[in-house]
Order: C-alpha cells, then structure tokens, then sequence
C-alpha cells in the first residue's frame, strides 16, 4: 500500500488571490449575492456549479453527508430531488434541519448554507420528472436508493425490468417514492479566499423576514 508522506500533505499550500468581500458593498439579501456568485461561475468554467453537499442526522445523532444537485431556486429556497425512502429523506423526515455547502475551487469561494427542508408539491415535483432524460427517469424507478443490493448485474437487471415495463408508454409516470425537496435557509455564509489565509467570511442570519449580515474572523 502506497502511503503519501505526512510532510508532504502538510506542505500543500495555495495562497488566495481572486475576490474580496466587503460589507457595504453587498446586498441586504443573501439570495442576490448568491445568485451573482453562481451566474459567475460558469465563465469560471467550475464544473457542476449546482453541485452541493447535503448533510443530514440521524435519529442517533450521526451526521452523513452526499453530494446532490440543486435544481431550483424557488421563493428563497433551495430545491432538489431525490428518491424520498433513502437514507437522506428518512434522516430529513425525523430532523428536517440540514446543511448545505457549494464548494467552488476555481473561484476560491463556498457558500455555507443552514435551513429546514420540507417535501414541495407532488406537481412540481411530477413537472421536473417529466422533463429529466428518460434513463434517468428509469432510474428513479429501477434504483431502491440507499438499500443494498447483492451485484452491479441485478441493478442493471432491474434497470431492464423497468425498461420492459415502460417501452409502450411514451411519458413514464413519476414514482410515489419520488420528489423534491426545499431547503428554506436559516443562515448563509460565504467564503472568499484571501492573501495569508485572513479570509473574507460573511455571515447573513435569518430574523422573521429579515436578514442581518456579520463578519467572522477566519
């Protein structure tokens, strides 16, 4: 087994150039730097910009975190779909109180992100699976998410079980198990990577309607 040195992990260091984040020059809301953070992302060339980890609890307090994709933005929140009997879902249903985190190297940025998730409406979810790729769309039914499976061959055994059982039907239907989620966001935090590792951190915390912003040390 190859190790890498200690000494050479501990070496590793990459000094901050890109940005700078200044109180009075940032928006009251949150959801509007975001929304300008995210659209310069992809001249950045930052691959799957939409891409976020989750974290969630258990009912023993153990944290599991994955990486999803946001779908959506929608009244504030968050939005993004997944089979609602996976590890995720059930851990969201008994503590609906999650994390998000956009890490974005390119940009030297991250976006911190605490909220409550809740289920969206069945017809907006049933909206977004009509518009997914049709594999995908078998996917959702042939994948028991999170549950163990004894080979890779009965997967794609299943994946052409559901290919049968769809091949005359040009619309699949959405699974009962299926749908999305809205993260209504609590706290945002974003990162800007700085010289010396004094980097910018900017807190906006959530009061009624409200939104205040704060500084924190790095």
């Amino acid at each position: 087994m190859t190790m890498i040195p200690l000494d050479e992990i501990s070496s590793l260091r990459k000094e901050y150039k890109r940005g700078d984040l200044i109180e009075h020059a940032l928006p009251d809301d949150p959801m509007q730097l975001f929304a300008q953070w995210f659209s310069e992302a992809g001249p950045m060339n930052i691959p799957e910009p939409n891409a976020m980890i989750l974290s969630t609890v258990s009912s023993d307090g153990r944290p599991s975190s994955r990486t999803v994709l946001l779908k959506g933005l929608e009244e504030g929140s968050f939005v993004f779909f997944t089979n609602y009997e996976s590890r995720k879902s059930q851990e969201i249903q008994q503590f609906p109180h999650v994390s998000l985190l956009f890490l974005w190297l390119e940009a030297e940025r991250q976006i911190r992100i605490e909220g409550i998730a809740t289920k969206i409406p069945k017809i907006e979810s049933a909206s977004y699976f009509a518009s997914r790729p049709r594999e995908s769309q078998l996917g959702a039914w042939a994948s028991e998410q999170s549950k163990p499976i004894s080979s890779r061959k009965e997967l794609e055994q299943r994946f052409k079980e559901m290919e049968q059982r769809f091949q005359d039907i040009e619309n699949i239907p959405m699974p009962d198990h299926w749908g999305g989620y809205a993260v209504s966001p609590t706290s945002i935090e974003f990162w800007q990577g700085r010289v010396g590792r004094l980097h910018d951190r900017i807190i906006y915390e959530k009061h009624g309607d409200a939104w205040t912003k704060q500084r924190l040390n790095p």
